[in-house]
């Protein structure tokens, strides 16, 4: 079997480019192993399955209701307002075959207590976050934030955006360090404190923003897909795309990152759902803690039961004892699934609650491939320009 260019797996950075490139006209062989959509980042169903894929002992209780009515992700993140996520799937018109549902709320870590991360102007009067001086300090910020235009000097205020650091930038509006804190990881994303002694235009750019796999694949279908079982077949191309897991001898292990996933019998603060940060400096580490937290609302637990996922980069050889702030937080815990022998490299998923540092990954892997940036306005032009295209898409499961 002969084809032009990229094999992938179908995790979701596989399916997202193949969405992409059979949206640009190109050929694509989707081959994988696994009898499931998702590769390391699926979902898990029914509850039964889960027990058995973290070899725990018997059945689950009779207190965790029906097993067919869990659908538990081992990866999950949440998508970002605007985001480069969003954009992609807006592009592709993959939420076309999607449901989305509303995270409640978010929330920061701050000297021991959970803090709701405001979204309207009177949560941000009252909130605990920060005091009425420092709230007067960051609305000015903010205010600039709001303003800047990289392409306007006069938005400037004798900040250069390529050369002026964002720490000097926080200086600038005498920030205290809670709110660096909160400002450059629940805002801006960022997983390190690295960010601050880089130029500030990317950080405030950020501030300014603030069932995937089995849509792409359909995606890819409505362009032309011809789904085939293997038969001993060999597939040649000009380019390949796998998941890690495909080729353990030409990954490069930079570190580790360690997941617990929680059933609870309480929500966090009273929330269906919800995204918490814990930033590094808040307990001591080089790293956040994420906590990510659903519910029967999203269709993945029986009613009044909560499923959390804790998850952080690793960065001593007791794994856990690093995430016991976050699971503090959420005790009591019904039952705990722990995994933290995860290998992490540049092409896996980060420890993060969100889809950002994926869409990275997917840019550069498009950059390498086509030789091209992925540019969302070009994008668009394009696909007004090929719709109706003829391609090729062939699915193989092995």
């Amino acid at each position: 079997m002969r084809n032009r260019s990229n094999p992938l797996g179908i995790g979701l950075m596989e399916c997202i480019l193949s969405g992409i490139l059979s949206v640009n006209a190109k050929k694509v062989l989707h081959m994988d192993r696994n009898p499931y959509y998702g590769g390391e980042s699926a979902s898990i169903t029914p509850l039964e399955d889960l027990y058995k894929r973290f070899k725990l002992p018997g059945p689950p209780p009779t207190s965790m209701g029906r097993g067919r009515d869990w659908n538990v992700d081992l990866i999950p993140k949440f998508f970002m307002a605007n985001s480069q996520l969003v954009k992609m799937l807006l592009y592709t018109e993959v939420t076309s075959y999607l449901d989305f549902k509303v995270t409640e709320e978010s929330f920061v870590y701050k000297g021991g207590k959970i803090c709701k991360v405001p979204s309207t102007q009177a949560e941000a009067l009252v909130s605990s976050l920060m005091g009425l001086f420092e709230k007067c300090r960051f609305r000015k910020f903010l205010v600039y934030v709001a303003n800047f235009d990289e392409k306007d000097p006069r938005t400037f205020e004798d900040i250069h955006p390529k050369k002026t650091t964002m720490r000097d930038v926080y200086k600038k509006f005498d920030l205290g360090q809670d709110v660096i804190d909160f400002t450059g990881h629940t805002l801006a994303l960022y997983r390190t404190d690295d960010y601050l002694y880089q130029p500030c235009c990317e950080t405030i750019n950020r501030i300014k923003l603030y069932q995937l796999p089995q849509g792409f694949t359909t995606l890819s279908a409505i362009y032309g897909v011809v789904g085939v079982k293997s038969e001993r077949e060999i597939a040649r191309c000009k380019q390949l795309i796998w998941d890690p897991s495909y080729v353990k001898d030409r990954v490069e292990k930079v570190g580790l990152v360690i997941r617990v996933l929680c059933i609870l019998s309480h929500p966090i603060n009273d929330a269906n759902s919800c995204q918490m940060i814990i930033p590094q400096n808040q307990v001591n580490r080089k790293s956040d803690i994420y906590v990510c937290m659903i519910s029967s609302a999203h269709n993945v637990a029986v009613q009044g039961k909560y499923m959390a996922i804790v998850s952080t980069t690793v960065e001593t050889k007791e794994p856990e004892k690093e995430i016991r702030p976050a699971l503090e937080l959420l005790e009591p815990i019904e039952q705990k699934f722990v995994k933290e022998s995860q290998i992490f490299i540049s092409c896996t998923y980060y420890a993060t609650t969100h889809f950002e540092t994926t869409c990275d990954d997917i840019k550069d892997i498009y950059r390498r491939m086509t030789g091209y940036e992925f540019d969302f306005e070009e994008m668009k032009h394009k696909k007004n320009d090929i719709c109706g295209g003829r391609l090729t898409i062939v699915r193989v499961n092995i």
